[in-house]
């Protein structure tokens, strides 16, 4: 480390590491190692601010310097420290699930808004590609007398949503394996459907930032062609799946709202509209 300081405080760590960040071209570089140096130390990042002067042990500094590195190659921040915050709650992530967006946010602050005004019509929910648990788990804990069916294909991600939701005491989610795709989905049908699912077109993907392009997995970001597969197939098994007066609630990308209503329109969606997301993006379609 070129023009290091002897002595490694937090102070000189936060501000060697920072101005090192910055000038690689990172955003947001003094909070990704105020985020990093709390985790190694085990502190809010508030407290940080108490201790400057604190020197850090040999230990300390060697496991900081592992997650730095890991950075340094764009690995995503939440990855390296292993959790994220969504709707206002921790989740574990891992390079196994997509990362929550706050965008994704939007979805479930509709679906809150749906479940509470049906004052208990809303019995059951199917969650398609729940991945982390980020909206199945937020919903089963809200409202506990619902049940949530929550469908994911990779093993590993349904590992991380059932820790997720037994660290936030949620028993009402049956996690199940199918691709949806192709496999006939148990249990409906349902009041309510969900779904965030890959919908980034393949052609943009080596677009993407490398956080996204090189450490998410693929499968939960594109559906390999012009990223509107999932909501066909949601199409063709909404009149199957979603009970009659059921409501269906999806994440689009940006300009894919008309498509999607149209798609669900033919799948037997009346009242279909849209929501923007905190950027003034059309990102979720709703049908009745």
């Amino acid at each position: 480390m070129s023009g290091a300081p002897r002595q490694w405080t937090v102070l000189a760590l936060l501000e060697w590491t920072t101005d090192h960040l910055t000038r690689g071209g990172f955003d947001e570089a003094r909070l990704h190692v105020e985020i990093l140096l709390a985790h190694v130390l085990r502190l809010r990042r508030l407290d940080l601010y108490l201790q400057f002067d604190r020197p850090l042990t040999s230990e300390e500094l060697a496991q900081f310097r592992g997650l730095y590195e890991r950075r340094l190659k764009h690995e995503p921040l939440q990855y390296i420290v292993g959790e994220t915050e969504f709707m206002g709650m921790r989740f574990e992530v891992n390079p196994a699930v997509l990362i929550p967006r706050p965008e994704t946010e939007v979805l479930v602050e509709c679906a809150i808004d749906i479940l509470s005004r049906g004052e208990g019509k809303f019995r059951t929910i199917l969650d398609i590609g729940s991945g982390a648990g980020a909206i199945c788990i937020p919903l089963a804990k809200r409202f506990p007398a619902i049940t949530v069916t929550a469908v994911e294909i990779e093993a590993g991600a349904i590992g991380v949503a059932r820790r997720n939701a037994e660290h936030h005491g949620v028993s009402n989610v049956q996690f199940v394996r199918a691709d949806v795709l192709v496999d006939r989905i148990e249990g409906g049908p349902f009041d309510m459907v969900l779904s965030n699912p890959p919908y980034i077109p393949a052609a943009e993907m080596p677009t993407l930032q490398e956080e996204v392009r090189l450490f998410e997995p693929r499968g939960a970001l594109t559906d390999g062609g012009d990223g509107l597969a999932f909501y066909r197939r949601i199409g063709e098994l909404l009149p199957t799946m979603l009970n009659r007066g059921g409501v269906v609630a999806v994440e689009v990308g940006a300009g894919q709202d008309i498509e999607v209503s149209e798609i669900l329109r033919k799948g037997g969606m009346d009242n279909l509209r849209t929501v923007k997301d905190y950027a003034g993006i059309e990102r979720v379609v709703i049908g009745v």
